[in-house]
């Protein structure tokens, strides 16, 4: 306790310098001691000297109020600078160590008594640095001149949270600005103040910067977060969470994205095993994905690399069938490998009958959007919508328009509308907002089922799924979804899937789903990405000419030693498939072009990888091999759209296809295989290891052709990017 002679020495002392520090810890002590009355045990904790220096605060505040000895603010004002003062010396001269070099002081304060060892520090407290040595600056030094040379005098005490605010800096301006709800009130979290741990932050002397007080802080010191205080108004502390590390005050954020893991390609003995299948592929997605990690400066995770859907990605002049009751023709060329001297290529394309705009069908199509609020980023939804304006333009007057949301739950935002109806159908796109969780699975049902209401025969049915990500609402698993997919399929209305955005793309389930829905799966990036999909290709994304569309290739063990397919990983089908017709594949649309590339080992070239079989080889009765002269017999079955039993298309594959040098391969074959050993190169495939970037920087140049669009010229960047970015050139 205090007497009255203690109080007489008080009074008498003389008035301490005013400085910006030292008011702010004698004001946040007092204030401390004051308010925490109810909430300070009284039982020692800490140090063994006895009851702890709040609780001493508190009790000499006290003994203050008791006698009577303020009787007015002015005497208020007078009174409590020095005895704060008095309070913050004890502090310092027994608690050193609670303050630490950034001007933080640190106590604990606990709502029941514990009983503790006297040498042993309080559960979780850290152990604080000792303050660092002040960098001043000649500005500085003035200051502090001045301010001893003219004392100002004390402030009264209505003026307090002013001067707190003036001398804090800007970050705690800011943090004054805060709501109690937003300011986290105390470290551990409770409204009721209770806590373990109580963290004052006190102003930095004048004059000296973030930057210097990171300088000045001792190795290993730990830093604390800017947190918003409570409001003055309410007497409570400014507290702060627990001390956390430098390089943990930015955590970066969590990378949820979903992708298929495989494996590339193995190389395949021809006598054993010489056939190869797969569904033909028409997404492009990998190429958008692989394009935005590589302008944020990054190599693309190689399971994101799908060289099919890179190669496919760009339009090719391949020649085309001459009427619609042939959708389409296949173009085959084998050519000399450009990274390996002893294979050489079967390049494969295809290329769809252009339906005319005139002739088009009408369509019928269901936006399918995500505004979950996981969508509230730039990239995103508004993304989305400008996306979307720039195809309802693209669409014909008699053409209908559907809306479904879903986040939470799903909604129709507009009904079948005719596409004549531009501005209400733009209106319905301008007003979405995001919010909610992902309701995925309710959406896709909803939007199926109004593509039923206004189902067009012999026109275009199709549900088109704009997400940012994962759906966690109902059915989430892929093959719950695949299954309700292709249900769905069978009705006549397909489906098409736009992912958008970073960090939370379930690309894995758009692939699933678009695969299984007879449609597409594409990821755009940028606007014009969007144009490119959804204006510059439109008719191959919205109209169908071929359905479940798969390739067999059958090698000659007399021509060709071993084969590998270059892609195609996800999309191989077993060989019984081929002539199964209820094993779903790819679709073409009108004017699509496929490619697809085999590397094969011709018989003899010594650039075998295989063993041959000591025994058997594909005979005939004859004794001799069949069709001896061919490299390879080419098959393709297809569906019309509207027909569920397919029709065959045969190659032969001989001399007649084969160019004597790499170069005399037409533009868009060299250009294509140009592409295709990138893509290879960032899966790091042994193939192209030792494969130079400028090799195929080269390739590509000099197979640019017109590029009216730029595609080609930005390919080009691209592998200057990933040159720069992979050490293993």
């Amino acid at each position: 306790m205090v007497d009255d002679n203690e109080l007489e020495r008080l009074r008498d002392i003389a008035v301490p310098a005013p400085g910006g520090v030292a008011k702010a810890r004698a004001f946040a002590a007092a204030m401390q001691a004051f308010d925490l009355d109810e909430r300070i045990s009284a039982v020692p904790q800490g140090t063994p000297a006895g009851l702890r220096l709040t609780e001493r605060a508190r009790m000499l505040w006290r003994d203050i109020m008791q006698r009577k000895l303020i009787a007015t603010p002015a005497i208020t004002a007078l009174v409590a600078l020095p005895i704060a003062g008095y309070a913050a010396f004890e502090m310092l001269k027994e608690q050193p160590r609670g303050i630490g070099g950034n001007g933080t002081v640190t106590e604990t304060v606990a709502d029941k008594p514990v009983a503790q060892k006297p040498e042993q520090p309080a559960v979780n407290e850290p152990l604080a640095a000792a303050p660092a040595k002040e960098k001043k600056t000649d500005a500085d030094t003035g200051t502090r001149a001045n301010s001893q040379a003219e004392p100002a005098a004390p402030k009264p005490a209505t003026e307090v949270d002013t001067l707190f605010r003036q001398e804090a800096t800007p970050a705690a301006k800011r943090a004054l600005q805060a709501t109690p709800a937003e300011s986290g009130q105390l470290a551990a979290g409770g409204k009721d103040g209770s806590s373990d741990r109580v963290i004052m932050s006190m102003t930095p002397p004048p004059g000296v910067d973030e930057a210097e007080r990171a300088d000045q802080a001792p190795a290993g010191a730990a830093t604390t977060m800017p947190q918003s205080p409570p409001a003055m108004a309410d007497s409570k502390l400014m507290v702060q969470p627990a001390p956390m590390p430098a390089d943990q005050m930015q955590p970066q954020e969590e990378n949820r994205d979903r992708i298929e893991t495989f494996k590339t390609n193995p190389v395949h003995e021809t006598a054993q095993d010489p056939v190869s299948t797969f569904s033909i592929d028409v997404d492009t997605a990998s190429y958008s994905f692989v394009r935005r990690s590589l302008k944020e400066g990054a190599l693309p995770d190689p399971d994101t690399v799908r060289v099919e859907e890179m190669v496919n990605y760009f339009p090719y002049d391949w020649k085309g069938p001459e009427s619609a009751s042939t959708p389409f023709n296949s173009t085959v060329t084998v050519m000399p490998t450009p990274w390996n001297e002893h294979t050489k290529l079967m390049h494969v394309a295809i290329k769809g009958f252009d339906v005319k705009p005139a002739e088009q069908p009408k369509a019928n199509l269901v936006f399918l959007i995500d505004v979950s609020g996981s969508m509230d980023e730039p990239d995103k939804l508004p993304l989305l919508k400008s996306a979307f304006r720039l195809l309802v333009s693209k669409l014909k007057p008699d053409d209908t328009v559907s809306i479904v949301t879903y986040a939470g739950n799903a909604g129709t935002v507009l009904m079948p509308t005719k596409a004549a109806e531009k501005q209400k159908i733009l209106a319905a796109i301008d007003n979405l907002a995001p919010g909610g969780s992902t309701a995925g699975e309710e959406g896709i049902r909803e939007a199926y089922k109004l593509a039923q209401q206004s189902f067009v025969k012999d026109g275009v049915n199709r549900v088109m799924l704009a997400t940012d990500g994962d759906f966690n609402v109902g059915q989430t698993d892929d093959d719950d979804l695949k299954r309700l997919i292709e249900k769905e399929r069978k009705t006549g209305v397909f489906l098409s899937v736009f992912g958008f955005g970073r960090g939370n793309l379930n690309d894995q389930m758009m692939q699933t789903i678009a695969q299984n829905g007879n449609g597409t799966a594409a990821y755009i990036d940028t606007l014009a990405e969007a144009e490119k999909v959804l204006v510059e290709d439109a008719s191959s994304t919205l109209f169908t000419i071929a359905k479940d569309v798969k390739i067999q290739v059958e090698f000659n063990p007399a021509k060709v030693s071993e084969y590998r397919l270059v892609g195609y990983e996800t999309r191989a089908l077993k060989r019984e498939d081929f002539n199964n017709d209820r094993v779903d594949a790819g679709d073409i649309g009108s004017g699509h072009s496929v490619t697809a590339v085999y590397e094969i080992t011709p018989k003899g070239s010594g650039g075998e990888q295989v063993d041959p079989l000591r025994y058997g080889q594909a005979k005939v009765d004859n004794g001799g091999i069949a069709n001896a002269d061919e490299y390879a017999f080419v098959k393709i079955r297809y569906k019309l759209p509207n027909e569920n039993v397919s029709k065959l298309i045969t190659t032969p594959v001989t001399a007649a296809n084969e160019v004597s040098s790499f170069d005399a391969a037409g533009a868009d074959q060299r250009f294509s295989v140009a592409v295709a050993a990138f893509g290879q190169k960032l899966r790091d495939e042994d193939q192209t290891a030792n494969f130079g970037y400028d090799r195929i920087a080269e390739i590509a140049n000099a197979a640019r052709g017109a590029d009216p669009f730029g595609y080609r010229a930005e390919f080009l960047s691209l592998v200057r990017l990933a040159s720069s970015l992979d050490g293993n050139k």
